[in-house]
C-alpha cells in the first residue's frame, strides 16, 4: 500500500482494512495536529486532505479522517495540519489570518478549520476569483467552534487572501503522484491481506462483480460516511471490505437528453452539482446536505443504497422518478427507486447485487418540483422530515403527481392516496387542501428525539402547502415569504 504523506512516499505492509485515517495519524505517525473530536464526521477537528489525479487536473478535497479507512488512501496523497509548517518557522497565510483575526480560543478545533480554510484557498488560487461570505459559511458547515461564534474565522477567511500569497504547485504535485503510482497496474484488483480481514479494491467492473459473487456477505465501501460509523460508534468488524471507489466505470457522470446517469462512486459533491443544473430546487438541499467534507466523500448511490428512512436524497428522487440499475455476474436489471426498499433496512437487491448507478430523468417544461427539509439545526443535521413535490400540469389540469416523504414511515415514502387526491384535479386551493387531509392516511409517522408525530404529520402538510404557494399560477408568493409562512404554521 503506497501514498503520498505531506508530499512524503509512504508504504505500508499490513494494517488492519478498517483502521481510520485518523487513528494512524496520531497513533502511528505521531501527527496529532489532526483532532479527535466526536468520530462520527461532524465537528470537523479531524478535517484532512485528500489528492488524487482526476484526468488532467490533480482534485484537492477536504474529508473527516476519522471516518476515511487507510487503504482508500492507495495511490493518492493526504495532506495534514504539519504540512502548512514553514521551514522558517513563518506562518502560512491561513494561520496567519486566524492569528491576525483572533479565529482561535481554545484551538481544538482550530487545524480542521484552518484546513477547510487552505482548501478553499486552494479552489479560489487555481480559480482566480474572490472570495465569498456566503460560500465560506458553506464551506465551514461542517467545522465546529464552541469558543469563537464563528465571527473571526469567518473574518480570517477573507483575510487570508490579502496576505502575500503562498503558492501551490499543481504541476509537481502531480508528476509526484504520477510517478508514485506509475508501477501500480489495473490488471489486478488490489488486495491487503490483515489478520482481521481482506480488503480488495477492484479496478474494472467485472472484477467487483466476480469478487461481490465470490464474497456476498463482504462489505461494500464506497465515501465510508456512514460505514466508518458502524467501526467507531458500534466497533463492528467488518472481515472482507470491496472498496468501489477505484472502478472507472462507477466514476462516470453520463448525459442524455432524458436521463442523467450517476455512477456509484460519483461523490455527493459532484452528484448534486450535475443535478443542480437541472433541477435547481434541489440547491438548498445540497448546501444543507450534511457537510462539505462528508459530501466530497460520501457518494449518492451509497446514500441511496444506505436506505435510511431520514436519508435526504430518496424522497427527491422518489419523487421525480428515478431508478437504479442493479448488476451481478449474469446480469442488469433497473427498478425504480422506491421499488428497492421494502422495509426498514431490507431491500429488494439480491446478496450478489451491486447498485452500479442511479438514472435521475431530466424534467420536462410542464413540470413543476420542489424539495424541502425540516430538522432542528439548519446546517448539518439529520432531517425530521424531507418532503419531495412534482406534478406535470397540462392546461392547469394535473396529469401527474408524485409526492415523497422522508422521515414519515419506515422507509422513504410515496404519498400514493395524496397523489390520488391531486390527479385530474385543478392545482388549486381546494384540490390542495384535499390532498393536505390524505397525508393522514398516507403516514403514520413516529415520535422520536428528532420530532413528535403530531410535529412530523403537521410538517408534511405545511411542505406540501408551500409547494402550492410557490407553484400556483395566480400571485406566486416570494420564496421568503412562503418561507416565514411555513414557520408560522409549525406548532410549538
Amino acid at each position: 500500500m503506497q501514498f503520498l504523506l505531506n508530499d512524503q512516499s509512504v508504504t505500508i505492509d499490513t494494517i488492519a482494512p478498517s483502521m481510520t485515517v485518523l487513528r494512524y495519524l496520531r497513533e502511528i505517525r505521531g501527527l496529532t495536529g489532526t483532532k479527535e473530536g466526536c468520530a462520527e464526521g461532524d465537528c470537523g477537528a479531524c478535517t484532512v486532505l485528500i489528492g488524487e489525479r482526476k484526468g488532467d487536473d490533480l482534485q484537492l478535497r477536504s474529508v473527516n479522517a476519522c471516518i476515511q479507512f487507510v487503504p482508500t488512501l492507495h495511490g493518492k496523497m493526504l495532506y495534514t495540519v504539519e504540512y502548512l509548517r514553514q521551514s522558517d518557522g513563518e506562518l502560512h497565510p491561513v494561520q496567519q489570518a486566524m492569528v491576525d483575526c483572533h479565529g482561535s480560543q481554545c484551538g481544538f478545533c482550530t487545524p480542521g478549520f484552518v484546513m477547510s480554510l487552505w482548501g478553499y484557498y486552494l479552489d479560489k488560487q487555481s480559480q482566480g476569483t474572490a472570495p465569498s461570505k456566503s460560500e465560506l459559511r458553506t464551506l465551514l458547515s461542517g467545522n465546529l467552534c464552541r469558543c469563537t461564534g464563528y465571527k473571526p474565522i469567518l473574518a480570517a477567511g477573507i483575510h487570508m487572501f490579502g496576505l502575500p500569497t503562498k503558492k501551490y504547485d499543481k504541476n509537481d504535485k502531480l508528476q509526484q503522484l504520477d510517478t508514485l503510482t506509475a508501477h501500480l497496474s489495473d490488471e489486478d484488483a488490489d488486495h491487503f491481506r490483515h489478520d482481521t480481514g481482506d480488503y480488495f479494491a477492484p479496478h474494472t467492473l467485472a472484477q467487483l462483480l466476480a469478487l461481490r459473487s465470490q464474497h456476498p456477505d463482504s462489505t461494500l465501501l464506497a465515501g465510508c460516511t456512514d460505514i466508518g460509523l458502524w467501526v467507531n460508534k458500534q466497533f463492528r468488524e467488518l472481515n472482507t471490505i470491496i472498496y468501489l471507489g477505484n472502478v472507472t466505470a462507477l466514476q462516470q457522470i453520463e448525459h442524455s437528453p432524458q436521463v442523467i446517469r450517476i455512477g456509484a462512486a460519483v461523490s455527493l459533491t459532484d452528484s448534486y452539482g450535475a443535478l443542480a443544473h437541472y433541477y435547481p430546487g434541489i440547491t438548498e438541499l445540497w448546501q444543507r446536505f450534511a457537510s462539505v467534507p462528508i459530501r466530497n466523500a460520501g457518494t449518492l448511490v451509497g446514500n441511496l443504497a444506505n436506505g435510511s428512512p431520514i436519508g435526504d436524497s430518496a424522497p427527491w428522487l422518489i419523487a421525480v422518478g428515478a431508478r437504479v440499475e442493479l448488476q451481478n455476474v449474469d446480469g442488469q436489471r433497473t427498478l425504480a427507486l422506491e421499488e428497492l426498499y421494502t422495509g426498514y433496512q431490507q431491500q429488494a437487491r439480491a446478496k450478489n447485487e451491486v447498485i452500479t448507478a442511479v438514472m435521475v430523468p431530466l424534467p420536462t417544461a410542464q413540470q413543476r418540483f420542489r424539495t424541502w427539509k425540516v430538522c432542528k439545526r439548519y446546517d448539518s443535521d439529520i432531517s425530521a422530515v424531507c418532503g419531495a413535490f412534482q406534478l406535470t400540469i397540462t392546461h392547469g389540469v394535473i396529469d401527474s403527481a408524485r409526492v415523497a416523504f422522508g422521515g414519515m414511515a419506515a422507509t422513504s415514502k410515496r404519498a400514493t392516496q395524496c397523489e390520488a387526491a391531486l390527479n385530474g384535479k385543478q392545482w388549486s386551493q381546494n384540490s390542495v387542501e384535499a390532498a393536505m387531509r390524505t397525508l393522514d392516511r398516507d403516514f403514520t409517522p413516529l415520535s422520536d428525539m428528532r420530532a413528535s408525530a403530531e410535529y412530523r404529520s403537521q410538517i408534511a402538510k405545511n411542505l406540501l402547502y408551500r409547494f402550492y404557494l410557490e407553484t400556483r399560477d395566480d400571485q406566486p408568493l416570494n420564496p421568503l415569504q412562503t418561507r416565514a409562512f411555513t414557520l408560522a404554521e409549525q406548532p410549538s
